[in-house]
C-alpha cells in the first residue's frame, strides 16, 4: 500500500514528500524500488557524504555536503529524478535554507524533480508546510511478523548446523501478537532474542519480549511498565469484582464470537486508602496475562503550554501499541481535578483522555483508582466511558482474617499457634495495608527481641496503631454514604 501511495504522490508532482521513519535503510530501499518502477534515477544526500546516485554504483559528490549548495544543485538540474535528503530537519531552522526549499518546491513542475525528505521526525516550517505531504512507513502486519519470525528461526537453524527451533502454534501466535506495533528492525531483533538463548520459542520468552518492546516504545516518564503483577490469591475478598472480570476476560481477549459486543473498556475503583485498589489493578493484569502499564500523573505536568497534553497523547499511543494490556491510572483525581489556581491544563488533559476513551478500539483495559470521588468530573465516571464504578470498603471480619493469613504466610510465619479470628476482631476498622504493616512491625520487633511472632506481640501492635478509619472518620463516613447508592460493591 505504501509503495502505491508514494508512487502516486510522486507521479502527481507533489512538491515535497516527507517520510518519517526510524528505519532509514528500509526507506532508501523502498524509494529505490519505486524509482526503478518509475524509470527515474534516484539520489540521496547527507551532510556526511554529500550527494550520491544510489541506483548506480557511483561515488558521492563531497562538494555538495553543504545543504544550500545541494539544494542549488537540485534546482539547476535538468534531470527528472528523485532526490532523498536524509536527516535534513536541523537545517530547516535556517531561513536561507527554508527559502531555497520553498523556491525548489514552487518550481517542481518546471524542474521535474521529486524531493523526498527522510528523517525520524520532521516538523516543516510554515513557509513550506502546505507544499509538502507527510508519509509514515507502515508497520509490519501479522503476516509480515510471522514471516520475520520464520526467517529468524531459519537463520538460527543455519547457524547452529541445522538445529531446528521448537515451538507450538499457540505460543508462536502469542509472540507475533506481542510484536505488533514494532518496526521491521525492532520486530526482527526481539524475535531473534526470543530464539537465540535456547533455540525455542516458549511462554517464558513472552514477558521478556513485552518488557523489551516497552523499552523500545516508551519515550517519557509518564508511563511505566510494572514488571510485577498479582493474582487473585493475593487479593482477599472482592468476590463480586473477581466474578465481573471473569465474565469479561474472553471478550477482552476477543476469543469469543459475539457480534455487536464491544471490548471491555475499564473500571474505576473508588474507596478507602489502603484497602486493595492497587493490588486489584495488578491482579487484573496478572490473571488476564497481559502487560500492566502505570500512568503516573505526578510526572505529567510540564511548564510549557501544550506539553502536558502531548505527553499524555504519547503515553496513550504507547498503551495502544502495547495492547492487549491493562492501563492502571492510580489516584486519577490528582491529574484531572481543577482548582482556582489551575490554568486550564487539567481541563485539556481531561479532554484528551475522554476523547481517547471514546475513540480507542484497542484492547486497553483501564483500571483507574481514586480516593476522592468529589474531585472527579461527572463526564469521566458516566457509563460509556468506563464499564463500572466499584467501591472498595474497609475489610469485613472474614476478609481481615484472610488478609492476616496472606501476610503471615508470605513471611513464613507459623499461624497454627495464632488465633486469627481474635486478631481479626481486634483489628476492626483496619485497612488491608494497615493489617500488613502491623504484621511487618511485629516481625521487626520479634527479630529485635530474638523471639517468635506470637499473639501478644501482634495484639500489642494492634493496640499501638491508630487506623485511618479513626483518624479520618468523618471523611470516610461521607465517602461511604456517597458510594452506597452510586457504586457497586466489590464484595
Amino acid at each position: 500500500m505504501e509503495h502505491h501511495d508514494i508512487s502516486l504522490l510522486l507521479r502527481s508532482h507533489t512538491p515535497i514528500l516527507t517520510l518519517e521513519t526510524h528505519e532509514e535503510a528500509r526507506a532508501i530501499e523502498l524509494m529505490k524500488e519505486i524509482a526503478l518502477n518509475m524509470s527515474f534515477p534516484i539520489f540521496k544526500w547527507s551532510v556526511a557524504v554529500g550527494m550520491q546516485r544510489v541506483d548506480l554504483d557511483m561515488d558521492p559528490q563531497a562538494l555538495l555536503k553543504d545543504p544550500a549548495k545541494a539544494l542549488g544543485h537540485i534546482h539547476s538540474s535538468e534531470l527528472e529524478a528523485i532526490y532523498m535528503l536524509l536527516d535534513f530537519h536541523p537545517f530547516m531552522e535556517d531561513p536561507v535554507i527554508v527559502r531555497h526549499l520553498k523556491e525548489l518546491a514552487m518550481s517542481v513542475r518546471d524542474t521535474r524533480t521529486r524531493l523526498v525528505l527522510v528523517s525520524h521526525k520532521l516538523q516543516m516550517p510554515p513557509e513550506v508546510k502546505k507544499l509538502s505531504v507527510n508519509v509514515t512507513l507502515s508497520l509490519p502486519d501479522e503476516a509480515a511478523l510471522l514471516e520475520i519470525v520464520r526467517k529468524e528461526a531459519a537463520a538460527y537453524t543455519r547457524e547452529r548446523e541445522n538445529r531446528r527451533v521448537s515451538t507450538d502454534k499457540k505460543v508462536l501466535q502469542q509472540l507475533v501478537n506481542n510484536l505488533k506495533g514494532l518496526t521491521y528492525n525492532d520486530a526482527r531483533s526481539l524475535a531473534r532474542s526470543a530464539i537465540v538463548d535456547d533455540g525455542a520459542i516458549t511462554e517464558s520468552d513472552l514477558p521478556q519480549v513485552m518488557q523489551a518492546k516497552y523499552r523500545l516504545l516508551s519515550g517519557n516518564d509518564l508511563l511505566s511498565f510494572e514488571f510485577k503483577t498479582s493474582s487473585f490469591s493475593e487479593l482477599a475478598g472482592m468476590n463480586a469484582l473477581k466474578q465481573w472480570l471473569a465474565h469479561r476476560e474472553k471478550f477482552f481477549h476477543q476469543s469469543v464470537d459475539a457480534p455487536g459486543m464491544e471490548i471491555p473498556r475499564g473500571i474505576l475503583l473508588l474507596g478507602v486508602q489502603g484497602c486493595g485498589k492497587s493490588v486489584a489493578a495488578k491482579a487484573v493484569a496478572g490473571v488476564w496475562k497481559v502487560p500492566l502499564l502505570r500512568l503516573d500523573f505526578g510526572n505529567l505536568y510540564n511548564k510549557y503550554i501544550g506539553e502536558s497534553e502531548s505527553n499524555i497523547r504519547e503515553a496513550l499511543k504507547t498503551a495502544e501499541v502495547m495492547s492487549p494490556c491493562v492501563l492502571w491510572i492510580d489516584e486519577i483525581e490528582k491529574g484531572i481535578s481543577t482548582s482556582e489556581h489551575d490554568d486550564g491544563t487539567s481541563q485539556r488533559i481531561l479532554g484528551t483522555l475522554l476523547t481517547w476513551m471514546a475513540e480507542n478500539n484497542k484492547p486497553v483495559f483501564i483500571v483507574a483508582t481514586s480516593n476522592d470521588i468529589q474531585r472527579l468530573p461527572p463526564e469521566l465516571i458516566r457509563k460509556g466511558r468506563l464499564d463500572e464504578v466499584f467501591f472498595v470498603d474497609l475489610p469485613t471480619r472474614e476478609i481481615r482474617e484472610r488478609i492476616l493469613q496472606i501476610h503471615l504466610d508470605k513471611r513464613g510465619l507459623d499461624t497454627d499457634a495464632l488465633d486469627l479470628c481474635q486478631l481479626s476482631d481486634l483489628s476492626e476498622g483496619f485497612s488491608g495495608s494497615e493489617i500488613e504493616q502491623l504484621v511487618v512491625s511485629a516481625v521487626y520487633t520479634a527479630h529485635a527481641r530474638d523471639s517468635a511472632v506470637d499473639m501478644a506481640l501482634l495484639i500489642d501492635e494492634i493496640k499501638k496503631t491508630r487506623p485511618l478509619s479513626v483518624l479520618m472518620v468523618e471523611k470516610i463516613a461521607a465517602l461511604r454514604q456517597w458510594a452506597e447508592s452510586r457504586t457497586v460493591s466489590v464484595e
